[in-house]
């Protein structure tokens, strides 16, 4: 048991009782207890492997490679379309996690292996995200814009068209992109200081 997440559990107020279950669950499997992110997380050989969190309707154990587990239970879920590779199983009550106990350690047995194995997820590329009409615009317009993103990381280049797409509204996704232009010519990411 690690100090760290010990200190982390006693400054919950949402989700304690509800924590402190799954950890001890996590915790029965051969697993390294650290606390990444702010939130507890379990390694195995240094692999990210299962999260603990919290959220205000729910708190979740998310498995890292939830994608390559088999969901016989039909128990994990994708966050949002974009997540590519975690799943979660969401809890609602103490007696939600009681109940699953059994299934929760094999789940957690199964992605300790699908680590110890090296499995991967096979990610989206780049080329397969959806590129906003308004962004493709200016991308045609501009060269040097279309020049910086192509020379911005994989990563960075998703991170923007995620944000631009997300955009319901044309001129929301408008307003995104001129503001986001900068950073792009600067070679910047989304998120970079």
């Amino acid at each position: 048991m690690n100090p760290k997440v010990d200190a982390y559990i006693g400054k919950l107020k949402q989700w304690r009782e509800e924590t402190e279950k799954l950890r001890a669950i996590v915790l029965e499997c051969p697993v390294t207890e650290e606390l990444k992110w702010g939130v507890p997380c379990y390694t195995v050989d240094d692999k990210n492997v299962v999260l603990i969190h919290g959220f205000k309707e729910y708190c979740a154990i998310l498995f890292v490679k939830g994608a390559l587990l088999k969901d016989p239970k039909g128990i994990l879920i994708q966050q949002t379309e974009n997540v590519q590779s975690a799943r979660q199983v969401r809890f609602t009550s103490l007696q939600e996690i009681v109940k699953l106990q059994s299934v929760l350690k094999t789940y957690i047995r199964a992605a300790i292996e699908v680590e110890k194995a090296g499995l991967k997820v096979a990610h989206k590329s780049t080329e397969e995200f959806e590129v906003a009409e308004e962004f493709q615009t200016k991308l045609d317009k501009l060269p040097r814009l279309k020049t910086a993103f192509e020379a911005l990381t994989p990563g960075r280049q998703r991170a923007y068209l995620l944000h631009f797409s997300s955009a319901k509204q044309s001129k929301t996704r408008e307003s995104r992109i001129e503001k986001c232009m900068p950073l792009i010519l600067e070679g910047k990411g989304l998120n970079d200081e």
